[in-house]
């Protein structure tokens, strides 16, 4: 293995990917990169099963090692809503301050220490032979009452969800801090020590 093709067309996650596993010495590049240009359907019903579509969907395009990733949150009073629908239950295509002001008008009769949530990340590795492994990362947390801290773009429940332990939302935290302590540190952690023993074993 010397390349990895992550199934996405955002260049923040590239960065970000690039920079997780730049230890590994292994070429990270975007779908967008080798010529898929289509986003692919996240259509089915759990975090797992979109990542291992999108992933499964460019390694058998590319012929690669293929990598992606779904995430999402979870709460509690709204029975485990909006997981998968995370980034759309307010509308397709609702800009961020929408999803928050949805959010916290879904929770506005739920009082303070019962508005328990999590964030969940999923990270699929799909090997040009097809066999596949998925790396779960969870962490837990509260729903905020209002948004707090810096909003960033396409991070929009950051704002209003503080980890559990920590007196800081995720929107306060520096990106190194954020990264030691979420969902999606810890899936792509896991992901990073299985690489690692992957290609020490050859």
């Amino acid at each position: 293995m010397n390349k990895l093709v992550f199934a996405t067309h955002n260049p923040g996650k590239i960065v970000e990917m690039q920079q997780l596993l730049k230890s590994l010495g292994i070429e990270i590049v975007s779908a967008t990169d080798v010529g898929i240009s289509e986003d692919i359907e996240e259509d089915q019903d759990t975090f797992a099963g979109n990542s291992l579509k999108k992933a499964r969907f460019v390694a058998e395009q590319t012929g690669e090692w293929a990598i992606a990733d779904d995430s999402g949150i979870t709460i509690e009073a709204l029975d485990g809503r909006p997981g998968v629908f995370t980034a759309r239950w307010a509308g397709e295509g609702a800009p961020d301050e929408e999803l928050v002001r949805h959010t916290l008008e879904q929770m506005q009769d739920v009082p303070e220490g019962k508005r328990q949530a999590a964030f969940h990340s999923v990270a699929a590795l799909v090997a040009p032979d097809r066999r596949e492994w998925v790396f779960e990362g969870i962490v837990e947390g509260e729903v905020l009452t209002e948004p707090i801290g810096e909003h960033k773009p396409r991070l929009p429940y950051d704002v209003i969800f503080r980890p559990t332990g920590y007196e800081l939302a995720f929107s306060q935290m520096s990106d190194e801090q954020k990264n030691k302590v979420s969902h999606r540190g810890r899936s792509f952690s896991k992901l990073k020590v299985f690489l690692e023993e992957l290609l020490r074993n050859g």
